[in-house]
């Protein structure tokens, strides 16, 4: 199935829309990537995920290790001893079952804090349990008070415990290990035994975070060649719809400029060009039937000054010998008549001829133009053949008349129109024999009338049918029978001035019907 190709300015906005896509994708690809980079330096282990894996429960501790990344960050495993079972990553040397109870839980509601006590007299400390509830409220949950060698004073926070070591109380304010914190998270393997997982969490790495943000422009830096690559890539693209289209109508216009026209054709491409391509052919189309008119017309107007150059020279040499004969005494008085009886003819003859040549240069002038009137064509038509009765009466003819007695009104030139009448009986009384039917019929339409003027004689022999109505064409061979071949084509210039159109219906052997079709006035 062929593709509907788009327009140009749809194309454009298209790649245009494409492109800002691409471009939004890069700028998004290379956000994601810098925010990845940043994020991994603010958390680069990924506790979560390290604590819901399917892994620990089953005691695949190796797999877990992935998880772990950057420098200080580690994990072990204890069991309910406290017997450390794997360890991973930089982590403390083991803890006690005392130390492992001061460890504040990972991903608990609860946290410690410790501070000491302001005061004159020994030192003292004061540790605090306090639980995050869901709406935001906080409620202190344990109370307790220690003295300088961390001695319990009052409260508990573990049942019985009444002092705690250096480390213990180091571990309560989250300062063992120095280079990280310490959380726990308390679990059961698949088969129920109970474990603890210890988290070292290594503190942010100040500097490489404060390098990271300032090399984000190195980041936007890396987009340039992929800009000039989208860029590049949607010219190409482009290019490649539309250039190919554009050389193609390039190549036509340059043969068409040498005078060898070649079809552009489906040239391909937007709608734009297409259409170019296709008005170009259709030009192309035009160009060269006006070049086949022109040669048409120029062998015309040849075949015309031949005509003429016959036409006018055979008088004229009739004329210039008899005169020749008369000056040169050579003719006896008695035939002198004769000779200018003969002269006269060929005179007349001669006059005919021009007086034709005058007429079709005259009517076939752009600056002609008729005296037209409004008249009843039936009317018009019965007193013009009434004139001419007698002249087809004397001419051996017979004249056969069907015109509807109803007004059919037309607008007319009243002489111009008898004179088109006048070339078609003239040529039906020249070429056919005596005794020939002329008829003339009009039928009246709802827009438009048809006049025919029609004989039953010898017709128009078929090779000359199809020219008939082009200059110095006649109905017989040779151009014997006188005839100027003006006649017609003077007939259809006067009928197309009209407003109207002439046809010639004809069949060889049984008679020829000129048939006048002109615009009726309502």
């Amino acid at each position: 199935m062929k593709r509907k190709e788009s327009r140009l300015f749809a194309l454009l906005v298209k790649n245009y829309l494409l492109f800002t896509l691409v471009l939004l994708f890069l700028a998004g690809g290379i956000y994601w990537l810098w925010e990845r980079q940043f994020d991994r330096l603010l958390n680069p282990v990924h506790w979560d995920a390290l604590v819901t894996d399917p892994a620990l429960e089953q005691e695949q501790y190796p797999a877990l290790e992935e998880y772990l990344s950057g420098a200080g960050n580690g994990f072990s495993v204890v069991d309910e001893t406290g017997t450390e079972l794997y360890r991973a990553g930089t982590m403390p040397p083991p803890l006690t079952p005392g130390e492992l109870d001061c460890v504040a839980g990972y991903m608990s509601d609860e946290y410690l804090e410790v501070f000491p006590e302001a005061g004159d007299g020994p030192a003292r400390y004061r540790v605090l349990r306090t639980r995050l509830w869901e709406d935001g409220s906080a409620e202190i949950t344990g109370d307790m008070a220690l003295d300088g060698s961390y001695r319990v004073l009052s409260g508990a926070l573990t049942p019985g415990k009444t002092a705690y070591t250096s480390r213990e109380f180091a571990l309560l304010a989250g300062a063992y290990p120095s280079h990280g914190t310490l959380y726990r998270y308390d679990f059961f393997t698949g088969d129920g035994q109970p474990r603890t997982l210890l988290l070292c969490a290594a503190p942010l790495d100040e500097a490489a975070l404060e390098q990271a943000s300032g090399s984000v422009w190195m980041f936007w830096l890396a987009a340039l060649p992929l800009y000039a690559l989208a860029l590049t890539f949607f010219i190409w693209r482009l290019g490649r719809r539309i250039r190919p289209p554009l050389e193609r109508l390039r190549a036509a216009l340059d043969a068409q400029a040498r005078g060898r026209p070649i079809p552009v054709g489906d040239c391909g491409g937007v709608q734009e060009l297409q259409r170019i391509g296709r008005s170009l052919d259709e030009l192309s189309a035009r160009l060269a039937e006006s070049e086949r008119e022109r040669a048409h017309l120029d062998r015309e107007r040849q075949r015309m000054i031949a005509n003429i150059s016959h036409d006018l020279k055979t008088p004229v040499t009739v004329i210039s010998g008899y005169v020749d004969a008369l000056a040169d005494g050579k003719i006896s008085p008695p035939e002198q008549g004769r000779y200018l009886a003969a002269i006269r003819s060929r005179t007349e003859s001669l006059t005919g001829l021009i007086n034709a040549f005058h007429e079709y240069s005259k009517v076939d002038h752009p600056q002609f133009s008729l005296q037209r009137r409004e008249l009843d064509l039936c009317e018009y038509l019965r007193e013009y053949l009434a004139g001419q009765y007698d002249t087809i009466s004397l001419a051996g003819f017979a004249l056969e008349v069907s015109i509807p007695e109803t007004p059919c009104r037309c607008s007319l030139d009243p002489f111009q129109f008898g004179r088109a009448l006048d070339n078609l009986i003239g040529n039906a009384l020249r070429y056919n024999r005596l005794g020939t039917l002329l008829t003339v019929t009009l039928e009246p339409g709802p827009e438009s009338v048809l006049l025919t003027v029609a004989d039953n004689g010898e017709g128009v022999p078929p090779e000359r049918a199809g020219a008939i109505f082009e200059p110095f064409v006649v109905g017989s061979d040779a151009r014997s029978q006188g005839g100027s071949g003006l006649g017609l084509s003077i007939t259809r210039r006067l009928v197309e001035l009209h407003g109207g159109t002439i046809t010639l219906d004809n069949v060889p052997g049984s008679g020829a019907a000129f048939r006048i079709r002109l615009p009726r006035i309502q």
